[in-house]
């Protein structure tokens, strides 16, 4: 039997790896970044870092019952502006600024970062 209502099977993933998948692994490239980089190429890398690390809070904050006062009420406000992806695409933005940097190391990190980005734009253009 099948029902009247069954969504895109990519529809689902990217609305999955929007929330749970793309904050986290850029908070683990730019912890890497962190560790790896010199000079220049750590403090984009830290403010990505801190941007992500927020969003993730916010995702995951309901379910460890932090979502009481206004700081939550912001930071879930602002995850949810544009529909979710300029929460995604700032810190993405100050990680490229972070690869861009001559002091940068460890380009593999670049390379999956560029990756997940391209994934993302592809599956929000798919969407859209």
């Amino acid at each position: 039997m099948s029902l009247p209502f069954q969504p895109d099977p990519v529809i689902l993933f990217f609305l999955f790896a929007k929330k749970f998948l793309y904050l986290e692994i850029l908070t683990v490239l730019a912890a890497l970044r962190l560790l790896l980089g010199r000079g220049l190429s750590r403090w984009p890398a830290l403010a990505a870092f801190a941007l992500a690390l927020g969003g993730v809070v916010t995702v995951f904050a309901p379910a460890i019952g932090l979502n009481d006062g206004p700081l939550y009420a912001s930071a879930a406000r602002v995850m949810a502006g544009q529909g979710g992806i300029t929460a995604l695409l700032v810190p993405s933005a100050l990680f490229v600024l972070s690869a861009l940097s001559p002091d940068a190391r460890g380009r593999w990190i670049d390379v999956v970062h560029g990756l997940m980005l391209l994934a993302l734009l592809g599956l929000w253009w798919w969407v859209s």
